[in-house]
């Protein structure tokens, strides 16, 4: 994971383990700090690809720092670690962990939560789709799909700005030549929407144009 850095908040706390010298050593290029605000005020300058908030080990919720990251970078990946699990806005964090858990658990969920190699990722507009890993960011989320939901996507954003007729689209993505019923496929567009969009109920990106089909506009 060359190229990788990661931005570590983590307290010092004997019986809460520290996650940043084990990360390095799986060859991350750790940044760490020991309080939210440093860390935030650092945040352009160190870039990172992903932020971990070891929330346990600052004997907090850690959801105020979360707040102040996706202020300052509202499409950053973060994992949030904490010792008991509650309920959190998934706008904010992409990841939660619930100690105890093993390093290459961590790992394991840094990596999904990376960008792929560029072969396999498509970008349009704030919608970054990660085909192989089937993930799709978008305004702060960081979602997995479905393979039917990835397809569905795929076409739509292969195609953005063009309305995609309601028959076509059931076609290609369901791979059938039946069309009578494509209900189903009213029913995966409003679980995208609740993937890329902000307020799915009144989507900017992906609009309904009444008796044709889906238009992907970004």
């Amino acid at each position: 994971m060359k190229n990788t850095t990661l931005l570590v908040i983590e307290g010092r706390h004997a019986e809460i383990p520290s996650f940043a010298p084990d990360l390095q050593k799986k060859g991350f290029d750790v940044v760490s700090f020991q309080n939210g605000s440093q860390a935030v005020s650092k945040l352009k300058q160190t870039d990172p690809s992903l932020v971990v908030i070891n929330a346990a080990s600052l004997r907090s919720t850690g959801i105020r720092i979360c707040l102040s990251v996706r202020k300052k970078d509202p499409k950053i990946p973060i994992i949030l670690i904490v010792e008991k699990e509650k309920p959190v806005e998934e706008e904010l964090v992409d990841s939660v962990i619930v100690l105890p858990f093993t390093v290459q658990k961590l790992v394991n969920r840094i990596k999904a939560l990376m960008p792929g190699d560029g072969n396999n990722v498509i970008n349009v507009g704030p919608i970054r789709l990660d085909v192989e890993h089937r993930r799709v960011r978008s305004l702060g989320k960081n979602i997995r799909l479905t393979p039917r939901l990835i397809t569905l996507l795929q076409i739509l954003m292969d195609k953005h700005g063009e309305v995609v007729e309601r028959e076509s689209l059931f076609k290609k993505v369901w791979e059938t030549n039946y069309t009578g019923d494509t209900r189903t496929l009213d029913v995966h567009i409003s679980w995208l929407r609740r993937a890329i969009e902000l307020d799915p109920d009144d989507p900017k990106f992906l609009k309904t144009i009444r008796g044709v089909g889906y238009r992907l506009d970004v």
